[in-house]
C-alpha cells in the first residue's frame, strides 16, 4: 500500500537506497504540481483576481501548516527559500553581515554538508574585504557521528556568536540536539540546526531543541527540488537584514537606504516557487497521514537490520554512526567501506545488481571523492526484504575483492 503511493517505485526492480539524496515523490505531490500549470497558473501576493488571491491564501496556509509541522509557534517564524543551500546562506547573509563584529565567533562542524560550511567560509570572506575578521572554530565529532558537546563546550568563548550543526548527519546518521550545552551556555548564543535530513524523517520540534535558525529542504521530505524552509526565531528578527531586495521583498525606500519591513516578507523577495510550496503542503500531509513517529520507528528497523547484516562482512567498516552507538538507535544513515575496492566501484557494482545507494564524499568539503564511502539511506517505502537483499550483495562483494 505504501509503495504505490510512489508511481516511480511501482513499476521498477531497482532497489531505492539513496533518500538522504533526495526522497521518491508520493502521487498527491506529483499531482499538485501538475494542477498548479494545468488549472489557475497565477502568481501570488500580487493581483487582485481569484486566480491570483486564491493562491495567496494557500501559501498562507502552507505556511502555517509548515509552522506547526516544524514545531514553530508563529507562522510569521516560516521563510519559504529555494531549498537548504539559500536558507543557510539567508543566514549568513541576512544576520551575520548585519550582526557580526571584528573578532566574532562561529562554531561549526567541518565535517558536516557544504551547504551548512561554505555559506560561512564566504561569510568570513566577506567581512574581511570591510575590516572585519570572523573567526570559524570547527569542532569535533563523536565515534556515534554526533556532535561533541564537551568539545563544543570547551571553545565557546565569550566572543561565541553561534554554534551551527546537523540536526541528523548527511554521511554519520548521527543526531545532534545539543541539549548538553543549553543551561551551560550564554543564552545569547544562537543555534542553527541543519534539518536538511532530520525533516520528514523523524519528529522535529525547532521549539523543543531552542533553535534560532533552523533550515529543511523539501526534496528530501516528498516535496519538490528548489523549494525550503528556513524558521527564524522571533527574537532574531530585529537582528536580520534584507536578503534579496526587490519585488515583494518587504522593504521600501527610505531617505539613507531601505527600509526594512517585517517577516517573513523580509527575506522572500521576488515571486515564489508557487508550485513548490504548495507541493510542499502536500508532502507535509502526506508525511502526517504514515505519522513522523511511525517512518522513525520503521528507520531505526531498518537500519538496525542494516547495521547487524553488515557486520560479519570481511573487510568492511563502518564510519562515525549508529554502528558505534552505545545503544539501539539509527535515524534511516549508514556509510560504510569494504576493503579491496573503492566506494565509486562499489556503488557501480551495487547499481548493476539493482541498487542504488550514494558513494564518493557526500559533499562533506575535506573529503575527496576518490577516499570517499557508499552510504545507504531508508525510508518509509524501503522493506526489511530489501536490507537482506542488499545485505547478502554485499557479502558476495566482499567474498570477490578480499
Amino acid at each position: 500500500m505504501v509503495r504505490s503511493l510512489f508511481p516511480a517505485l511501482a513499476d521498477t526492480t531497482e532497489v531505492y537506497l539513496d533518500s538522504a539524496a533526495t526522497t521518491q515523490k508520493p502521487l498527491p505531490v506529483i499531482e499538485t504540481i501538475h494542477r498548479y500549470h494545468s488549472s489557475g497558473t497565477a502568481n501570488a501576493g500580487r493581483g487582485t483576481y481569484p486566480w491570483a488571491t486564491g493562491l495567496t491564501a494557500r501559501i498562507a496556509r502552507v505556511r502555517e501548516q509548515a509552522a506547526a509541522f516544524i514545531g514553530a509557534e508563529h507562522p510569521d517564524e516560516v521563510v519559504f527559500t529555494g531549498g537548504a543551500t539559500a536558507a543557510v546562506n539567508a543566514v549568513a547573509l541576512s544576520w551575520g553581515l548585519a550582526a557580526l563584529a571584528d573578532g566574532d565567533e562561529i562554531l561549526y562542524n567541518a565535517t558536516d554538508h557544504a551547504s551548512n560550511v561554505y555559506p560561512w567560509l564566504h561569510l568570513r570572506g566577506l567581512l574581511a574585504r570591510f575590516g572585519r575578521r570572523v573567526e570559524l572554530i570547527p569542532y569535533r565529532v563523536t565515534g556515534a557521528g554526533e556532535a561533541d558537546t564537551d568539545d563544543i563546550l570547551a571553545k565557546v568563548t565569550p566572543r561565541t556568536r553561534l554554534i551551527t550543526t546537523s540536526h541528523l548527519h548527511h554521511v554519520f546518521g548521527g543526531l545532534s540536539t545539543l541539549e548538553e550545552l543549553r543551561e551551560r551556555i550564554d543564552p545569547a548564543i544562537l543555534l542553527c540546526f541543519d534539518c536538511s535530513q532530520s525533516g520528514g524523517h523523524l519528529p522535529v520540534d525547532v521549539t523543543a531543541l531552542s533553535a534560532d535558525f533552523a533550515i529543511f529542504a523539501a526534496h528530501k521530505m516528498f516535496g519538490a527540488p528548489g523549494t525550503g524552509i528556513l524558521y527564524c526565531r522571533r527574537r532574531v528578527h530585529d537582528r536580520l537584514v534584507p536578503f534579496l531586495p526587490g519585488g515583494n521583498s518587504g522593504v521600501r525606500p527610505g531617505a539613507s537606504g531601505l527600509t526594512a519591513g517585517t517577516m517573513p516578507d523580509l527575506l522572500e523577495g521576488g515571486t515564489p516557487n508557487i508550485p513548490g510550496i504548495l507541493a510542499l503542503g502536500s508532502a507535509l500531509e502526506v508525511l502526517e497521514s504514515f505519522g513522523l513517529g511511525a517512518i522513525a520507528v520503521h528507520n531505526r528497523t531498518l537500519t538496525l537490520r542494516l547495521i547487524e547484516g553488515l557486520r560479519p562482512v570481511p573487510g568492511l567498516e563502518f564510519l562515525p554512526g549508529p554502528a558505534h552507538a552505545a545503544c539501539a538507535v539509527g535515524y534511516g544513515i549508514a556509510s560504510f567501506t569494504l576493503d579491496g575496492i573503492s566506494a565509486t566501484d562499489l556503488g557501480f557494482v551495487l547499481s548493476e545488481l539493482g541498487f542504488l545507494v550514494r558513494t564518493g564524499a557526500h559533499c562533506v568539503p575535506a573529503v575527496a571523492d576518490d577516499a570517499g564511502s557508499v552510504r545507504v539511506s531508508t525510508h518509509i517505502y524501503n522493506t526489511p526484504d530489501e536490507i537482506d537483499r542488499f545485505v547478502a550483495c554485499v557479502q558476495s562483494v566482499a567474498e570477490e575483492v578480499t
